[in-house]
């Protein structure tokens, strides 16, 4: 699928797990913003969630790795300032992208040295369901006050929206459902076609 992505001339790859970003990086010769999906018992957060997977994507060499940067706690109650603190100290070279789900999260996560800001968790923590998504005035406001680059994500379902999620000053985007799971696109179009 990253080859296809790549062929069909997408800038960078976003992937989880190491077996893929390995994968991925033998055939795909772009950028990688990795991920590791990983449920911690009694943790809301999954996304690259500890130093254990923050270790396993610098080893496999990803470009960037993205974290969860919102305001819940991590695994022992590790505050995310605790947490980027202690990952910025042992990979001072390294890029990281925040995973953010709202505009305080990610000015937060711009002030405490996260080199690009994601929009990606909007709408999907407690706090900010049933968010309208794509999160445009999330992206223009962290495009225009964050001063680093910020990485449109979440609810891109088609290029018109794309194009308006690049329009409101983000530095690129990411499309992920849109593109990867072929039984989310047929639901779309199936439930298309039954509205009456």
């Amino acid at each position: 699928m990253a080859y296809a992505a790549m062929l069909g001339g997408a800038s960078g790859i976003r992937a989880n797990t190491v077996e893929d970003i390995t994968e991925i990086k033998k055939l795909v010769d772009l950028p990688v913003i990795g991920i590791i999906k990983k449920d911690y018992e009694g943790c809301e957060i999954y996304i690259t969630p500890t130093m254990q997977e923050v270790d396993a994507l610098v080893a496999c060499g990803v470009e960037i790795i993205a974290a969860d940067a919102t305001v819940r706690l991590r695994p022992e109650g590790v505050t995310l300032d605790e947490f980027f603190k202690e990952v910025r100290l042992k990979y001072p070279e390294q890029l990281f992208m925040a995973d953010c789900s709202s505009i305080e999260e990610g000015m937060h996560a711009a002030e405490i040295g996260f080199d690009f800001i994601g929009t990606t968790m909007s709408g999907y923590t407690p706090y900010t369901e049933g968010t309208q998504l794509p999160n445009y005035e999330m992206m223009e406001i962290l495009a225009r006050e964050s001063g680093k680059p910020v990485i449109a994500e979440g609810g891109i379902w088609c290029p018109e929206e794309l194009k308006r999620a690049l329009e409101t000053g983000a530095f690129a985007a990411v499309v992920g459902t849109a593109i990867t799971r072929p039984m989310d696109i047929t639901k779309r179009y199936v439930e298309a076609i039954n509205q009456k």
